[in-house]
């Protein structure tokens, strides 16, 4: 079985490297990457890029069993991940919560409903801040610490990798 983190790595480097594709097979585990041509816009139009830039994995247990659903990866969700999200807040005195998980991220418990928190609410530690969907499950993200909500980094339903910011929070 292949660890996280080796997953992780080899996700970068195909992303990173404009490599076509990937697959390893060990101990009757086999990984596939394979590289995503990033959309461009050219005077109004838009064109695939000819390098493939972002992966998309599929993982079989055994060599001809059913592969896992194919995981797309947004064009932004590798540097996200790596730099904690688009842009930087620079103070040192924020707390950062982030995915601990990879999948999508929901602010409010249903599309009609409000969201759990919004920029300049106050928040309990523990309290509910959004929802990350993996599998079919609905993760709850609670805060870990009382203070102010300073940014929401992603966009409702958007995908979130594991490791990056969600929220930033000014402690109280």
């Amino acid at each position: 079985m292949f660890k996280f983190e080796e997953i992780c790595e080899l996700i970068q480097l195909v992303g990173s490297t404009g490599i076509s594709s990937i697959e390893i097979e060990r101990s009757g585990s086999k990984l596939r990457i394979e590289g995503v041509p990033r959309p461009m816009v050219m005077e109004g139009t838009t064109v695939m890029a000819s390098q493939p830039t972002v992966p998309v994995m599929a993982m079989s247990q055994q060599p001809g069993s059913a592969a896992v659903s194919p995981v797309a990866m947004s064009p932004d969700a590798v540097p996200a991940a790596q730099s904690g999200g688009g842009e930087e807040l620079e103070d040192e005195s924020l707390h950062f919560v982030t995915s601990p998980i990879v999948g999508t991220f929901y602010r409010a418990p249903n599309p009609d409903a409000e969201p759990y928190v919004k920029v300049g609410d106050f928040v309990e530690k523990g309290q509910v801040l959004c929802i990350v969907e993996a599998m079919k499950l609905m993760n709850e993200i609670e805060s870990d610490l009382s203070g102010t909500i300073v940014k929401v980094y992603p966009e409702n339903a958007q995908p979130v990798e594991f490791g990056e910011r969600l929220f930033a929070i000014k402690p109280a």
